[in-house]
């Protein structure tokens, strides 16, 4: 596979941010409309200038993105059209091995990521009754 992982910039933040909608709307169903709104403004305003975000690509078209601050894995979303085929496999391998990380948060509410980082040898550590932003989503911290 012709897939290439590069680190974003500014004129990325567009499909970066369509990316997060299309994966959140297929693997967050429990997130309120308003929240959705209010992560739609504030992660491209107050998130992506701060981090290195890193997108998969195939064609020049990129497929899905991941972050890593502090030893954590703070996002990886792949979109919806692409999910299944490898890109988030990939991704993860890439960001572990060149960037490093051994902690993630993952809602509790998205047993499919649960299952995911399970998989790649991540264990339940603890449980927060909010997320980063003080907002009543229940997270699950892992570790590997």
């Amino acid at each position: 596979m012709s897939h290439h992982i590069r680190l974003a910039n500014t004129d990325d933040y567009s499909r970066i941010m369509e990316i997060w909608a299309s994966s959140v709307k297929a693997t967050h169903d429990f997130l309120a409309e308003e929240d959705f709104n209010y992560f739609k403004e504030v992660i491209p305003r107050d998130y992506l200038p701060h981090l290195d975000v890193y997108l998969i690509t195939e064609n020049n078209e990129a497929k899905g993105f991941a972050s890593v601050a502090e030893g954590t894995l703070e996002m990886l979303f792949i979109h919806d059209d692409f999910r299944g085929q490898g890109y988030g496999k990939e991704l993860y391998h890439f960001m572990k091995d060149q960037i490093g990380f051994d902690k993630l948060d993952v809602n509790e509410q998205n047993p499919q990521a649960i299952g995911f980082y399970e998989k790649m040898g991540f264990k339940k550590v603890g449980r927060s009754e909010k997320d980063g932003s003080g907002k009543a989503y229940p997270i699950i911290h892992m570790s590997s």
